[in-house]
C-alpha cells in the first residue's frame, strides 16, 4: 500500500485542518475583564492614576474620615462618680492664750511654811494663783479673826484644815488683795478661823488646789456714770 490513510491528516466535516493538530495551542476566550495594577502608581487603564491620587489626598486631609472616633483631651466639670470628702485632720491650738486659766495641784512639803510658799511660786512664774482649796494638817498658826480686825491670834498645836482659800499676784498688789483665809478643826471639836497673818507651818504633806493666769486687770467698783457711758 502506498498511501496509507493514518500517515495523513484527515479532516473532519466543518473544522479547518490546521486547527485540528495537537500542537496548535488552545486560545483562552475573552471575558471583557480589565485588571488594574496599582503597583507604583500604574494601572491597566487610563483613568486608574487619577482614582490613587485621590485616595492620597484623602489620607493625608485633616477632615475626619467616616467611622472615626475623636477623643477629647477636655477635663469633665464636676466631681467624679463615688467621691467623698477628705476627712480633715485636727487642729490642736500649741499656744495658750494669755488671758486662759491653768489648773494646779500642789503638793508641799513638811516643814515650809504654806503661805510664803505660795507667795514665791507666783513670784517666780510672773503668774497670779488663785487657791481654790486644801487639805493636811498644819501648825503654829497665827490669825486674824473677822470679828475684831486689829485682834491677832497665835494658836499652838496640830489643827485640820477644813477649808482655805486666797490670791497672791506676781507683781506689787494693792492692799488686801493677796493673803490666805483657813478655818481649822481642833483635837477637842472646836473650829476657829480667819486671815493669815503670820506662819502656816505645814505638818505634814499639805495638798493645794490652785489655778494660775498672766493677766490681771485692777478695777475700782463702782465705775464712775461717764465710764459707763
Amino acid at each position: 500500500m502506498a498511501n496509507r490513510w493514518w500517515t495523513g491528516q484527515v479532516g473532519l466535516p466543518g473544522m479547518d485542518g490546521s486547527t485540528a493538530t495537537s500542537s496548535s495551542p488552545m486560545k483562552k476566550p475573552d471575558l471583557g475583564i480589565s485588571i488594574m495594577a496599582n503597583n507604583n502608581g500604574e494601572s491597566g487603564s487610563g483613568g486608574g492614576g487619577g482614582g490613587g491620587d485621590e485616595e492620597d489626598d484623602r489620607e493625608h486631609s485633616d477632615e475626619p474620615r467616616e467611622g472615626a472616633i475623636e477623643i477629647s483631651t477636655r477635663r469633665p466639670r464636676g466631681r467624679p462618680p463615688g467621691s467623698k470628702n477628705k476627712p480633715k485632720p485636727p487642729i490642736f491650738v500649741t499656744r495658750d492664750s494669755p488671758n486662759a486659766l491653768k489648773s494646779h495641784v500642789m503638793e508641799i512639803a513638811n516643814g515650809a511654811d504654806v503661805a510664803e510658799t505660795l507667795a514665791n511660786f507666783a513670784r517666780r512664774r510672773q503668774r497670779g494663783v488663785c487657791v481654790l482649796s486644801g487639805s493636811g494638817t498644819v501648825t503654829n498658826v497665827t490669825l486674824r479673826q473677822p470679828s475684831d480686825p486689829s485682834a491677832v491670834m497665835a494658836i499652838h498645836g496640830r489643827f485640820e484644815i477644813l477649808s482655805l482659800t486666797g490670791a497672791f499676784l506676781p507683781g506689787p498688789a494693792p492692799p488686801g488683795s493677796t493673803g490666805l483665809t483657813i478655818y481649822l478643826a481642833g483635837g477637842q471639836g472646836q473650829v476657829v478661823g480667819g486671815s493669815v497673818v503670820g506662819s502656816l507651818v505645814a505638818s505634814g504633806p499639805v495638798m493645794v488646789i490652785a489655778a494660775t493666769f498672766s493677766n490681771a486687770t485692777y478695777e475700782r467698783l463702782p465705775l464712775d456714770e461717764e465710764e459707763e457711758g
